[in-house]
């Protein structure tokens, strides 16, 4: 397999290890967005958020709150983004992983969401609400 993250867990690519247990591994982005940016992944490939198991889901989300703490704890920032992303256009890596990114003042990290409200009607939403449980309810 030419995966990265399987690499850096078996020991053929260095990384900054933040946390290592049998299942779940922190190491930090080699990128730092911004300082302490932190990647948490399962050991077990997974390639996304569509393929990953409740199990091991589980059992990195479960890590989200420690690693979180720690860097507010190391680094005082003013806050926290949590980022996952799934398939095109931004996984870059297809093994499941989160991006813990430590927001400072003026840190030029930017995500930006396009408030599309003022074109949307109650029926918009409702259809939108409609579809989504019919599907959550199979």
């Amino acid at each position: 397999m030419d995966c990265i993250f399987c690499k850096i867990v078996n020991g053929d690519i260095p990384a900054y290890k933040v946390y290592e247990d049998d299942d779940v591994m922190a190491f930090l982005d080699i990128s730092q967005a911004t300082k302490g940016h932190t990647l948490l992944i399962p050991k077990k490939h997974e390639k996304n958020m569509y393929d990953i198991t409740d199990e091991t889901v589980s059992k990195v989300f479960g890590l989200v709150p420690t690693i979180a703490k720690a860097l507010k704890e190391a680094f005082n920032p003013i806050g926290l983004n949590l980022v996952s992303n799934t398939d095109k256009p931004l996984q870059s890596v297809d093994h499941f992983h989160v991006h813990l990114v430590p927001r400072y003042e003026n840190d030029e990290f930017n995500i930006d969401f396009i408030n599309h409200m003022e074109s949307l009607e109650k029926e918009d939403y409702q259809a939108v609400l409609e579809k989504l449980t019919q599907v959550i309810k199979k």
